[in-house]
């Protein structure tokens, strides 16, 4: 454990602006949503239908899961809330991990590092310790908040710690599978198909009684079933405390099995002969990235399918209330509601879609901090061309990834109501999430190209563009504030009037932001 202390300063410096953006958007976000709801429901009656509609529809609680009492602010806080804030805390908690751990011996630099007096567990000690104490200080922030908000303390901080729980459970599984795989990108994969692999085993346990038990089986329905505001019960989080110590004991034993920048899963040997696709940068770049694009497309095609076969259920859930119809209105933009939720989907897959033109955008980072790209720019090959090839995929791959997305969706909803003519529609839908899609890919080829050491910060824009689509409009924010996410701006389709005003400044825009970072890789020393 030598040198544990310096390796967490040293990674609390590098995430300084990162962590704090997570833990401010996560820990203040639920207390805001304490004088929403006495506006959206201000008598009992409205609280009792909301409370009878959602609490016996199985198609909204595989989206948010049970809703135990939704009568009081603070039950429907949790359920409206707490699944989302845990699955934000777990990749949070991946993230960092694999950061710190795995993409570190990526570079060499833990190599470097572990040549001076340091442990062989400090650095895996210093990435768990980041990322836990990241996942307190969100969940005290929450329970402080909501406390502050005038909830009840006991709830406040058990819908808190919950939250926290589910994010200390992924941070140690990240902390396996960076002992895994030679590869970060691999790692975080990984660890990311867990996370959705317990989302929907979740999903299927909450909204099927038969198959209730189910829902035990993953961390996710753990702090759920605490049931903050209701019966407070602190055990399950212990599920969580064993299920986190048992999994970090394993990464420790795994790390002294290993060599230094190798995985305990074995690298599969190339062919003797490189195919004729790898002459060029962009077969080079197609072999790079393919795993990473047929990974995110398999996701969200789940993703989609689950929740357009739930679309139909949003009927049963607002019923009569017009507050809650403007807000679905608002994030939809739809005559309909369940066009408006079809819409508001949409969005939710164009940031899943943005993530990955994050991503993609990196790649060429993470090729150039692995020292990879050095060896290849040092041969015929001009930077124009090489970058262009991965930003290619950030391009052209968010369109593959939002079609089929709107083909899982279209095919889910068609099916569940007898008419799959409005597969069309809804296709249509999810591709007019792409020029917001493109200007956060753009973001992120900006940063690579002008200032590669902030890169990371192309993650904190996209999270703040997720939590202002998802939450703005229930949030009543101002425009202003909603304007700051290009996804905003984007026609809510279907059921909105189509016009391509947006579609053009926003392109211009991706257009232009992808231009300066090629211009400036062009410009600037490699490494």
């Amino acid at each position: 454990m030598t040198g544990t202390w310096t390796l967490i300063r040293l990674a609390l410096r590098r995430d300084r602006i990162i962590l704090p953006i997570w833990i401010v958007l996560l820990g203040l976000t639920p207390a805001s949503t304490v004088a929403a709801y006495e506006q959206l429901y201000p008598d009992a009656a409205s609280r009792a239908m909301l409370n009878a509609s959602a609490g016996a529809n199985p198609s909204l609680a595989v989206l948010y899961g049970p809703a135990y009492d939704l009568s009081t602010a603070g039950g429907f806080t949790a359920w409206r809330y707490g699944l989302f804030l845990a699955l934000f805390a777990a990749l949070m908690g991946i993230f960092t991990v694999t950061r710190h751990t795995r993409a570190e011996e990526d570079s060499g630099r833990l190599e470097l590092i572990g040549s001076g007096v340091v442990g062989r567990h400090a650095a895996l000690t210093a990435a768990i310790a980041t990322a836990a104490g990241a996942n307190l200080v969100i969940g005290l922030s929450i329970g402080l908040g909501l406390t502050g908000a005038g909830l009840s303390a006991s709830g406040s901080f058990v819908l808190g710690l919950g939250v926290a729980s589910a994010g200390l459970v992924f941070t140690a599984i990240s902390a396996v599978t960076a002992q895994l795989t030679e590869y970060s990108r691999s790692a975080n994969g990984i660890a990311c198909a867990i996370l959705g692999g317990s989302f929907l085993v979740r999903g299927v346990g909450d909204s099927t009684v038969s198959l209730d038990w189910l829902s035990w089986l993953s961390p996710l329905a753990w702090p759920q079933r605490a049931k903050p505001f209701i019966d407070d019960q602190w055990w399950p989080l212990g599920l969580a405390v064993l299920a986190t110590a048992m999994l970090a004991a394993g990464a420790y034993r795994l790390v002294s099995r290993r060599d230094l920048g190798a995985g305990l899963l074995p690298g599969k040997p190339g062919p003797v002969n490189a195919p004729a696709s790898l002459s060029n940068t962009f077969g080079l770049a197609w072999r790079l990235q393919r795993g990473a694009l047929l990974g995110w497309t398999i996701g969200a095609v789940v993703m989609a399918a689950v929740f357009g076969s739930i679309a139909n259920g949003i009927v049963d859930l607002v019923g009569s209330n017009e507050q809650i119809r403007e807000i679905m209105q608002r994030m939809g933009a739809a005559q309909t509601l369940v066009d408006s939720f079809i819409a508001a989907i949409a969005g939710m897959l164009g940031i899943v879609t943005a993530m990955y033109a994050t991503q993609a955008a990196l790649r060429a980072r993470s090729e150039e901090t692995g020292e990879r790209a050095e060896p290849v720019l040092a041969t015929g090959v001009s930077r124009i061309s090489w970058v262009t090839s991965h930003l290619a995929f950030a391009v052209v791959g968010s369109a593959v990834l939002l079609a089929f997305s709107g083909l899982s969706m279209g095919l889910a909803h068609g099916l569940r109501v007898g008419d799959l003519g409005q597969v069309g529609g809804i296709l249509v839908g999810t591709l007019a999430q792409l020029p917001a899609v493109w200007v956060a890919g753009a973001v992120a080829a900006l940063l690579f190209g002008l200032l590669p050491k902030a890169t990371t910060a192309a993650w904190a824009l996209v999270g703040v563009f997720a939590l202002i689509t998802l939450f703005g409009p229930a949030l009543r924010l101002s425009q202003p504030v909603l304007d700051v996410s290009p996804f905003t701006h984007v026609p809510k389709l279907p059921g909105a009037e189509f016009t391509a005003t947006p579609f053009l400044w926003l392109s211009a825009v991706a257009i232009v932001l992808f231009g300066l970072g090629i211009a400036g890789f062009r410009r600037r020393d490699i490494g």
